[in-house]
C-alpha cells in the first residue's frame, strides 16, 4: 500500500513537471490543428459577405479541393520536392560529409563548418541569396560562371525552376542530415568493425552489413523529420519562385497561402493545411512502424 501510494504521489509530481512544457504544446499545436480543422469545414473568407458571416459547409470545402486539378498538381510537386531533396540529395551528400568528417581528415572541422554554414541563413534570406545567382538571364552569377567556362548558360528558376528549388532545399538541409547521421555512426561499436577485418570482410561488405544495420533506426527517424519538414517548406520556395512559373514549384505549402491569402478563401485553404496534416502524419506514422522507432 505504501509502495503503492508513493507511486502515485511520484506520478503526479512528473505531471506537474511536464505542465511547462504541455501548455505551449496545446497553445501553439493542438489548438491550431483543431481550429484549422473547424476552419476546413465553413466559408469563412477574407473579403465578402463570407468574412461577415461565416458558415458551415461540411465536407464542401474537400470535396472541391479533392476535384481541383491545381491541388493534385501540387501533391505531386510536393513529392517531387520531397524526395529529391530530403530523401536523396540531403541524405546522400549528409551521409557523404558524416564519413567525411568520422575520418578526421585535415581541413574536416572547416569541411563540416561550411555544411552547417546555410544553417545560419533564414529561409527567405537563403532564397534571395540564390536568387541573385540563378536569376537575371546572363546576369546571374551561375550564368557568369557558365559564360567563363565556355558553357550555355540558361533562365535558371524559368527553365529549370523544379530541379532549382530542389538544389537549394537541399544546400540548406545536409547539415541537419550530417549532425544526425555523424551522431549514428559514432554510436556504431569500433569492436564490430574489428571483428568484421579480422574476419575478412572488405569495405563494400562491412557498409552494407554492419554500418547501414546498425545505423537504421537513425536513418529512419532522420527520414521521419526531414520529410515532415520539408512538406511544410514555404519561405524558401516563395522567395525564389512564388510557385512558378506557372504551378510548376507550387509544392502544398504554397497551394495553401495561395487559396488562403491570395484569394482570400480561408475556409478551403484550411481544408488544404488539414490534408497536409494528414499526410505528414501518415509518412510519420510509417517510418515510426517501418522500424520502431520510439519518438
Amino acid at each position: 500500500m505504501i509502495s503503492d501510494a508513493f507511486q502515485k504521489r511520484k506520478e503526479r509530481q512528473l505531471l506537474w513537471l511536464l505542465l511547462p512544457a504541455l501548455l505551449p504544446l496545446v497553445l501553439l499545436v493542438i489548438y491550431p490543428a483543431l481550429y484549422s480543422v473547424y476552419l476546413s469545414m465553413t466559408n469563412e473568407a477574407l473579403t465578402g459577405a463570407a468574412a461577415l458571416k461565416p458558415r458551415f459547409v461540411g465536407a464542401n470545402n474537400y470535396l472541391r479541393l479533392f476535384s481541383d486539378a491545381r491541388f493534385w498538381n501540387s501533391l505531386l510537386v510536393t513529392f517531387v520536392f520531397v524526395v529529391g531533396s530530403a530523401v536523396i540529395g540531403q541524405f546522400v551528400l549528409g551521409f557523404i560529409s558524416a564519413v567525411a568528417l568520422r575520418g578526421r581528415r585535415v581541413g574536416s572541422q572547416v569541411f563540416g563548418a561550411a555544411i552547417l554554414l546555410p544553417n545560419a541563413a533564414p529561409e527567405v534570406v537563403a532564397g534571395f541569396m540564390w536568387i541573385s545567382m540563378l536569376a537575371g538571364g546572363d546576369h546571374a552569377t551561375l550564368s557568369k560562371i557558365m559564360i567563363a567556362l565556355g558553357l550555355p548558360w540558361a533562365d535558371w528558376l524559368q527553365t529549370f525552376p523544379l530541379f532549382m528549388v530542389t538544389m537549394v532545399n537541399t544546400w540548406r538541409g545536409i547539415g541537419t542530415a550530417m549532425i544526425l547521421l555523424t551522431a549514428g555512426l559514432s554510436a556504431v561499436p569500433a569492436e564490430v568493425y574489428e571483428a568484421a577485418r579480422m574476419d575478412g570482410a572488405n569495405q563494400r561488405q562491412t557498409f552494407l552489413r554492419i554500418t547501414l544495420p546498425l545505423m537504421a533506426p537513425t536513418i529512419f527517424l532522420y527520414m521521419l523529420i526531414s520529410t515532415v519538414s520539408t512538406i511544410s517548406v514555404f519561405g524558401l520556395v516563395y522567395a525564389l519562385t512564388r510557385g512558378g512559373p506557372g504551378n510548376a514549384t507550387e509544392v502544398i505549402s504554397v497551394y495553401i497561402y495561395n487559396q488562403s491569402f491570395t484569394t482570400f478563401q480561408l475556409g478551403y485553404g484550411a481544408a488544404g493545411a488539414v490534408v497536409a496534416l494528414l499526410i505528414s502524419l501518415v509518412f510519420g506514422i510509417g517510418y515510426v512502424r517501418a522500424l520502431r522507432v520510439k519518438v
